[in-house]
């Protein structure tokens, strides 16, 4: 069939994205569903940092990519040996499929599962291949396993999970990347106790997703950092207890006379070392210190392992919020629907595809916290 989607050529185009459009809407054949797979009609798209860390180069993928990794739609086909989904279903992506069978799927761990996160890396669906061609036949590769800019879809019937038909798509998107992301990092990666002090450091969606989720677990006391004056007034009505910017020379200083040494967790989202940086500092003796940042790969941080040792701290990343999807998107969906996790309050804007260019330049100047893309 044929579809439109948003394809990335190249990556590393200079801004603003608004003159330079390193997105190209335009037309691609997308084949039907193989054994195991599924053909979804996309409702709603958000745009992440993640995708435009591709964009940028920050964070390399093959070309040519249709981008969009968190998403939400309703299935229209199934392919041979899917018995577990109906026409008409409502789903959210999980951008990371789930094989089920390597060691880190047996051992709870299917954020690290092998085979998907291999299909990933080269551009393809955990089948092998592709379903997308351009208009002369070439293969266009898959984002994740999603590529949510798009109509329509083929995935992994392991690629999405069943929801609640009741949420509205431009909600449920939220849940496939911002919150499985950020309230994971908070719930499921830093285990976060009643009372704790938390700094949460970079608020694009998934650090204001990680501040509802420590809010929603109890948090005693939660700071927020940013260099961005708008974003930490949006903490502070969203219910941040304080705020720092981290570009202050006593940044750190602040954050430890708040909580009497430092905080007992950290958060980065930012994905540039000295944020990382920054929030390992801000971390108290014995505390953990959490990132789900990804700053280019040629980026190294310098540490000084003493203080892992002599302050018994923790210095630990987080996978799409270490979850999983089938149990922690419902859950959390959950916790939504019982006005407990508002995250309906991330949303900046609804976009158009066609507008997916200007959106990525808005993002990237720090003017948006979630954009939703409609079909």
């Amino acid at each position: 069939m044929k579809i439109r989607a948003a394809v990335l050529h190249q990556m590393g185009l200079e801004r603003p994205y608004t003159d330079s459009k390193p997105l190209t809407v335009g037309e691609l054949e997308l084949e039907p569903p193989r054994a195991g797979e599924v053909l979804v009609k996309i409702r709603a798209a958000g745009l992440c940092h993640s995708d435009l860390s591709v964009i940028d180069g920050n964070r390399p993928r093959q070309m040519p990519m249709v981008l969009g990794h968190e998403a939400a739609g309703e299935v229209v086909e199934l392919g041979p040996n899917v018995h577990d989904l109906a026409v008409g279903d409502h789903v959210v992506f999980s951008f990371v499929p789930i094989c089920g069978h390597c060691m880190p799927c047996m051992t709870g761990r299917p954020a690290l599962c092998e085979n998907g996160v291999a299909a990933n890396n080269r551009g393809e669906l955990l089948g092998g291949g592709f379903r997308l061609k351009d208009r002369d036949g070439r293969p266009v590769h898959h984002h994740m396993g999603v590529s949510g800019f798009a109509e329509y879809t083929v995935v992994s019937r392991k690629s999405i999970v069943r929801i609640d038909p009741a949420l509205p798509f431009d909600i449920a998107a939220l849940f496939g990347c911002a919150v499985m992301t950020g309230v994971g990092a908070v719930i499921n990666t830093a285990r976060l106790s009643l009372g704790q002090t938390v700094l949460i450091t970079g608020m694009g969606g998934i650090g204001f997703a990680a501040l509802l989720g420590a809010l929603a677990g109890g948090a005693g006391r939660i700071i927020v950092a940013d260099v961005n004056p708008s974003k930490l007034e949006k903490a502070l009505e969203l219910g941040a207890h304080a705020v720092v910017n981290p570009s202050d020379e006593n940044a750190v200083e602040q954050v430890k006379d708040l909580t009497n040494g430092g905080v007992d967790i950290g958060f980065e989202f930012a994905g540039v070392v000295p944020a990382l940086e920054f929030t390992y500092n801000a971390t108290g003796r014995g505390g953990k210190t959490v990132t789900a940042g990804l700053p280019h790969p040629s980026k190294f941080m310098q540490l000084a392992p003493v203080r892992l040792v002599a302050e018994e701290r923790t210095l630990q990343g987080s996978y799409i919020g270490s979850c999983i999807p089938a149990r922690d998107i419902p859950a959390y969906i959950g916790l939504y629907q019982a006005g407990r996790l508002p995250v309906d309050r991330l949303m900046t804007h609804r976009i158009q595809l066609d507008d997916i260019n200007e959106g990525f330049e808005r993002l990237a100047k720090g003017e948006a916290i979630r954009q939703i893309i409609t079909f």
